[in-house]
């Protein structure tokens, strides 16, 4: 196939064919298999289990979610599934997308940190591919957890070359992702079921991934300016690529497939769970509770998330998509006695034993524990 070429000394070049059109007609004839390009097959493994994790959360919930389909002008997509005011699920969102665009020179000089392969990427833009899908429930009920999930593959190419990548620039690629528990009130039976299901997941691949994971996603979901976790955590990870698998002979299959498994986990850690809370009786100050810790929710997610930093400065990004995982309410107190930031530490605040159970999770919050 030729990129640049002239038919007649009369007729106008024939323009480049980028890699989304190439994809678009790769996916129109021919079925998706394991011998298919990554991107494709990336593609058809998120949209598989979004349809998968919706028709199992509306089972749960009763009402149905709201699909919007929506393109891109460069090529790709997506589908965002979204409920709110459910009879289950105050707001819940499955999303998926694939992005198609280019990298400039900062970009690619940003991520040579991460990624040794970029070291010999001397041009002055690369094209990428990204494909991703990312999952955040809010109970109604304060008794039973929110949940995240996010798995995505990523994908440079030379511009010069899109789909044979024969240009000076070799293709670039890396998976990322991981899922995590935030509990209003602590169920420590909840919090070994989620992690030791994740953990089977990860053992099946490799016996250090959930160690090396899960210390990750400790770190990684901390809000540094109240000196407290997001929540009881789970796994987290980025940046994987074949220099993180040297003892692989195909280390884009071998992570593909962990990341198969992952998504495969998902509903048997969270569907026990939300069962067995989400009826639960509640008085009206543990859902004010459940307030304060959707603010905290929403600080994390607005200044430290790496994917709402990112999607929110992309040209043309669908913000309603990325702000999907904001709860529908939230709440902040000034000074709350039980989690307020600052708070003298050697003032004892009047306690009649009736926030045991709010203090056991700020605790933890404070002091990751181990799960499995």
């Amino acid at each position: 196939m030729a990129y640049s070429n002239t038919a007649a000394n009369d007729s106008p070049p024939v323009q480049p064919v980028s890699l989304a059109e190439v994809d678009e007609v790769t996916k129109r004839r021919t079925k998706i298999t394991k011998n298919s390009p990554m991107r494709l097959r990336m593609e058809a493994l998120i949209e598989e289990h979004q349809n998968r994790i919706v028709f199992a959360l509306e089972d749960i919930d009763g009402k149905k979610f709201q699909r919007d389909k929506w393109s891109r002008p460069l090529g790709g997509g997506g589908t965002s599934c979204v409920l709110q005011d459910g009879n289950v699920f105050e707001k819940a969102g499955v999303n998926t997308s694939i992005v198609y665009g280019e990298l400039p020179r900062p970009a690619i000089e940003k991520m040579r940190a991460d990624h040794k392969s970029f070291v010999d990427s001397d041009v002055e833009k690369l094209n990428f591919f990204a494909a991703g899908i990312s999952l955040v429930l809010h109970p109604h009920n304060p008794m039973a957890p929110t949940v995240h999930l996010n798995y995505r593959y990523f994908e440079t190419s030379d511009p010069r070359d899109p789909v044979n990548a024969t240009g000076t620039s070799q293709t670039n690629w890396w998976f990322g992702g991981g899922t995590d528990l935030t509990p209003c009130y602590l169920f420590e039976d909840d919090a070994k079921h989620f992690h030791k299901t994740i953990k089977s997941a990860c053992d099946k691949h490799d016996k250090d991934y959930y160690p090396r994971f899960k210390k990750w996603c400790d770190d990684y979901f901390k809000i540094e300016h109240r000196k407290e976790s997001r929540g009881i955590g789970g796994i987290f990870f980025d940046d994987l690529d074949a220099s993180t698998q040297p003892n692989s002979k195909n280390p884009q299959e071998d992570l593909f497939q962990f990341v198969v498994s992952g998504l495969e986990s998902f509903l048997p850690a969270y569907l026990p769970i939300i069962k067995k809370r989400k009826d639960m009786p509640f008085l009206p100050q543990q859902k004010e509770w459940q307030q304060l810790r959707r603010g905290r929710y929403v600080e994390f997610n607005l200044i430290y998330d790496r994917g709402t930093s990112f999607g929110l400065r992309t040209p043309g990004a669908r913000v309603e998509s990325i702000l999907m995982s904001l709860p529908l309410t939230a709440r902040w107190e000034y000074m709350h006695p039980l989690c307020g930031t600052g708070l003298p530490e050697n003032v004892e605040q009047e306690d009649d034993g009736s926030h045991e159970k709010e203090k056991e999770l700020m605790d933890v919050l404070k002091n990751p524990r181990e799960w499995a």
